[in-house]
């Protein structure tokens, strides 16, 4: 297979980040995970001690050392040094990344990061603005999405397996409150790219979403 470049966005909890590595598991792809990477710098700003602000977030950013560590389709991810795989999935990190991804000094830097990080040969990359921003001229796009309570629901399952306590309708709240964030921010707000293919996963298997991907890459 010649080299490929593959962009998939998408709304928080439509499954992004575990169907698309599982698929470059699958392809031999490299799997980039552009979410980790804002959920480093959100998990970074809450280690400061102090009051989250945009000024603090946009500090942090300019010297942050983020590694995503990609192998035998697993992602470790290291900020500074250390490894904050775990650490970046917390309630916390999720209250206020969106706020961290809203910020052009942030978008900017990690955009850049990405860039580089899809020259190294075949790639799987998913975030917000993949396809219409990062790698506009990705060679497959996909915008992958689910009914608000589908992803709740996913999103309630894993947390609670990872010993979370958590109310449903309060997920449900939030990420409906996310979308509407996401989408209305004013830098690189999640859109579907004209030219990528919708994937509604609501009535699908993880299964069912990754052989999806698989047939449209080869």
């Amino acid at each position: 297979m010649r080299k490929l470049v593959v962009a998939i966005d998408g709304p928080a909890g439509a499954g992004k980040s575990t169907v698309a590595q599982m698929a470059a598991k699958e392809l031999g792809f490299t799997y980039i995970d552009t979410g980790a990477m804002y959920r480093a710098v959100a998990w970074k700003s809450l280690q400061q001690g102090k009051t989250v602000t945009d000024d603090l977030i946009n500090d942090v950013v300019k010297d942050i050392d983020i590694v995503l560590d990609y192998k035998e389709g697993k992602t470790k991810v290291f900020v500074d040094g250390t490894e904050v795989t775990a650490a970046i999935r917390t309630p916390e990190v999720t209250g206020i990344v969106s706020q961290v991804a809203a910020l052009g000094p942030v978008r900017e830097r990690l955009t850049d990061l990405q860039r580089k990080m899809a020259t190294q040969g075949s790639v799987i990359m998913d975030g917000r603005d993949i396809a219409t921003n990062v790698l506009p001229n990705a060679d497959i796009k996909i915008f992958l999405t689910a009914s608000i309570e589908e992803r709740a629901d996913r999103r309630y399952k894993e947390m609670k397996a990872k010993g979370y306590d958590v109310d449903l309708k309060k997920l449900q709240e939030e990420i409906a409150a996310r979308d509407k964030a996401d989408s209305e921010r004013e830098i690189s707000p999640l859109v579907q790219a004209e030219d990528a293919e919708l994937l509604d996963t609501s009535d699908m298997s993880i299964e069912e979403v990754v052989k999806a991907i698989l047939d449209r890459c080869r």
